[in-house]
Order: structure tokens, then sequence, then C-alpha cells
């Protein structure tokens, strides 16, 4: 796998006792699965089948859980479920506490503190929902539901009180009742399948639930959005590309967060993707100590880049109940959009957005590069903080006036 395991910078170096266990956990180049077949490995179904979902198997395949590990654990089931790959927890650096690739799906007790502010629900999905499992908070476009279930859980997930099921909400998507909606409003142009991870649906299942909707006339497009690519690229087999060919325009979102995730696995599945046409973009979530860093950031996007894929949204964290341990600044995402524009290709740069809390939708959140704007000049500033101006009259038109940088004794 191509990945690397280099710990934080300015911590102590790992004890004899971590140096082994991180020896023993990579031997073989698949960790303590080294003597798993390739038939088995790259078996999808394998793979769910051995997914790491118990406090007693984590201890044991992860030797240095931390108490606040252990405690949480303990407790996921009671909240949003523990389900780890195998594939995906190679990816851990058990010398690491701080790992990445750790700190997204190895529960800490903190998941169980709720703070004030947060929401089972902070993007208000259940008050837009017309239908079971259906979300319709946008004038043209729904969200539909597939199912509750992922290949792993991010302890940071949305929806972390319908997946899983560990929180007793008792999901069940109605097709025909979301399918009979999509039908009856025909404003409805773009619908979104999400859920849970529909791409867990067999290849059948999904062939069925697609061609339904493509049959509908005013639904013009697809979109599917999925972590599977990241957290299962077993299942990105060449016979799900010609399923998912059949039903264009559509399009994939996939979800990572580190560059660390963009294996040879990752990057082979992307590619099968984008060789069916499928137009793909990336979704990341900003968490403290996974990416809150412009040049981890940095890393990210570009080599998002080199696996045909477009970063699309960076998401502040939502106000989910738990996630604190999970959420840094708005003014840290502000900072990393800074050190992104203009030091990258333009097509490396998301969009960040705030999902407004209580079902408001994205809103873009910018740094201001629009310092004023008054009758005749709009000044602006660059991504190395020197200003310009554009000439522009009051209607909007441009004013016969050359444009010219602006000195900061001009502004005083």
């Amino acid at each position: 796998m191509q990945d690397d395991h280099s710990t934080n910078g300015g911590e102590e170096p790992p004890s004899d006792h971590r140096l082994q266990a991180l020896k023993e956990f990579h031997s073989a180049g698949r960790g303590v699965w080294g003597d798993v077949s390739n038939a088995d490995w790259n078996d999808w179904h394998w793979q769910l089948k051995h997914r790491i979902t118990g406090v007693e198997q984590l201890q044991r395949l992860l030797p240095t859980l931390t108490p606040e590990e252990f405690a949480g654990a303990k407790l996921a089931n009671h909240k949003l479920a523990l389900a780890i790959t195998p594939y995906f927890f190679n990816l851990i650096d058990p010398a690491d506490e701080h790992c990445p690739i750790r700190l997204q799906v190895i529960p800490k007790a903190a998941e169980m503190r709720t703070a004030p502010w947060e929401l089972n629900d902070p993007c208000g999905e259940d008050a837009h929902s017309p239908v079971p499992g259906l979300v319709h908070r946008y004038p043209d476009r729904v969200l539909f539901l597939v199912t509750d279930r992922c290949a792993a859980y991010c302890r940071y997930c949305t929806r972390s009180r319908l997946v899983s099921n560990a929180s007793g909400y008792d999901f069940h998507p109605e097709f025909d009742r979301q399918i009979a909606y999509i039908r009856q409003h025909q404003e409805i142009r773009d619908v979104l399948l999400s859920g849970g991870d529909p791409l867990l649906l067999s290849d059948e299942k999904l062939e069925a639930l697609l061609g339904r909707l493509r049959a509908i006339p005013h639904v013009e497009f697809l979109r599917l959005g999925s972590r599977i690519p990241t957290f299962l690229p077993q299942r990105i087999t060449p016979a799900l590309c010609a399923t998912l060919k059949k039903f264009h325009p559509l399009f994939l979102s996939i979800h990572s967060n580190h560059p660390r995730e963009l294996t040879t696995e990752v990057r082979e599945a992307l590619g099968r993707l984008a060789d069916a046409g499928i137009p793909l973009g990336n979704q990341s979530v900003l968490l403290k100590h996974v990416n809150d860093d412009a040049t981890v950031m940095k890393a990210l996007v570009q080599k998002l880049l080199t696996c045909r894929v477009k970063p699309y949204y960076l998401y502040q964290c939502d106000l989910i109940s738990g996630s604190a341990h999970l959420r840094t600044s708005v003014s840290k995402g502000l900072e990393i959009m800074e050190q992104l524009r203009g030091h990258t290709t333009g097509y490396a740069v998301p969009q960040y957005v705030i999902d407004a809390p209580g079902g408001g939708g994205k809103v873009p959140i910018n740094p201001e590069y629009v310092l004023c704007r008054n009758a005749g000049r709009v000044l602006i500033r660059n991504y190395e903080g020197r200003i310009f101006e554009y000439p522009e009259a009051a209607d909007g038109t441009p004013l016969f006036k050359a444009p010219k940088e602006i000195e900061e004794r001009e502004l005083a």
C-alpha cells in the first residue's frame, strides 16, 4: 500500500513496546492479516465479514489502545457502532495515538459528552423529510437515503442518530414511497443517493433502484455519495462500474480527509470509476489533528487531482452530538483556504462551507478578498495580500480608467 506512517512533528519517539507493535502490525504488508490470501483480501465481502466491531477484538489488534479509546469502544455500540474494514484498519499507525486515520474511526469516550450547542440532527434533515428516507431541503433536488449501514463508521458522522442503528433510530427506507414522491414533484431534477452508503447494495439492487429513478422523466441526473472507495476500494469492481455506467449522467462524491487515505488501491478504484465516465468529486470534513493544517490539506487536494478527483467541498464539522473533540475553528478553516487559493491550481481548491444548523443548507465561507465597494471602484486583495483596484461605476458598468495596484498609503 502506498502511504506514509510518519508521526506528527514535535512528539517524543515511540517506546520500544510501540515500535515492536508497529513492526508486527505491518509485517507482510497487511499487518495482522499477512496470511490472508490475495483472493480473500481483495474480496469486498470478505472485508465486510471481517470488520473490527468489538472492543476485545480492537484491543487485541491494536495493543496500543489508550484508556480513552478503550472506554469509547466499550460504549460505542450504544450510540454509533464501531466497525472498521481490515483494509482501512491496516492504514492506522499503532505507534501514534494521534494518527489521522486512527482519529477518524477509533471511538473515544469524548463521544459520550454532548456540548450544549450540539444537536442530534444538526442539519435539520428530519424536519425536511416529507416521507421516510427522503430529505427535500433544496427546491430542485432531494437526498435519497438508501440504507443505514456503512462499511466503516466515521466518529464525526452527521447521521450518527440514524446509521448503524446503535441508537435505536430504527430506520427503514421505503423505496416505493420515496420514488412516488419524486415522481409527483416535477421540480426535482437531481437525486442524491446516500445513507449510510449506497454502494453497500449489491450490483443487482443498485441497478434496479437507479433504473427506477432514471425512468422518471424530470430527473435529469443522479448522484451517489459514498465513502466506499476509501473504506473498501475492493468494492469498486469492473462489474460495479459497468452497472453505474448505464445511468449517465451520474456523478459520484467520495469522502477522504487525509492524503494517507489515497493508497494505490484507492487510486486504482477511482481510476476504474473515472474510466467508466463518472465525474468524481471529493468531500472532506475539517477535523482537529486530522487535516486542520494547510500543508496536509494541500497534499490531500493535490493528490486527489492525481487520482482524477475534483476537490468539491470542505465542510466545517457539523454540530453533531459528541463531536467537540474533533471540531476545529472556522478561523482555522479560513486560514487553510487562504493557503490554498493562489498557492495551488484552482482545480484543487474546494468550496469551504458550513451546513447551517437547523436546516439552512450549505453556506459558502470565504476569506475576505473584496475589501470595499463604492461608486467608482472595487478594492480587492490577492493571495499575496497585495491590493488592487477594479474600476466600476455604481450601475456595474466598467469605467474608462486603467486598473492599478493600490499602495498602502493610498488607503490611509
